[in-house]
């Protein structure tokens, strides 16, 4: 009986962090689809943020399958939506803030439950994964103000910018280093 309850408990984190994993995904399709179309838009800098975000994105998903199979799952492969395409540039950025706040909501109640269910190695990477999301919120909410606020300005301003990353394999959060603040050039 009681091997009943702890393997019912595991399997209600597995669920939910293939849940999460699924979020990512489909959040990694989006981003890229995104960061190719403002690239093609001539919005370089914006692409290669996006593009960061997708690479952090992509780590996320990662972490989320290790921890799925540490604990004898088997990670999903399913996205949790269907990729909006052909998106203006003013229309990027409302949705991926809106993507990102639906996320960061959704992990806070997976860390809950996975407190509840005991698991608190779980909880703590929907921890961790939650403070990144965030970031990229503040990110994507931040341009959405710009493009708000100043109309047409600020896509004047960032239109004709380079979209190269480089080979960097670090996504938008890593590159931003302990200290909290952008490396020279990212």
């Amino acid at each position: 009986m009681v091997k009943d309850s702890k393997e019912k408990k595991k399997e209600a984190v597995v669920g939910v962090i293939n849940e999460a994993r699924s979020m990512e995904l489909l959040a990694i399709h989006q981003y890229m689809i995104q960061h190719y179309n403002l690239d093609n838009m001539d919005y370089g800098d914006l692409a290669a943020k996006v593009k960061l975000i997708a690479i952090d994105e992509m780590r996320h998903a990662e972490m989320f399958a290790d921890r799925i199979k540490e604990l004898g799952g088997e990670p999903t492969s399913d996205l949790a939506g269907k990729v909006v395409k052909g998106q203006k540039v003013e229309a990027v950025f409302p949705f991926d803030a809106k993507l990102e706040d639906h996320t960061i909501d959704r992990y806070n109640q997976f860390l809950i439950l996975c407190r509840e269910k005991g698991d608190s190695i779980s909880a703590k990477l929907f921890e961790s994964i939650i403070d990144e999301e965030q970031i990229h919120f503040n990110y994507f909410d931040n341009i959405k103000g710009h493009i708000e606020n100043l109309d047409g300005t600020y896509l004047a301003q960032v239109a004709g910018t380079p979209s190269t990353t480089g080979l960097q394999t670090l996504g938008f959060v890593a590159r931003r280093g302990t200290t909290g603040t952008p490396p020279a050039g990212a």
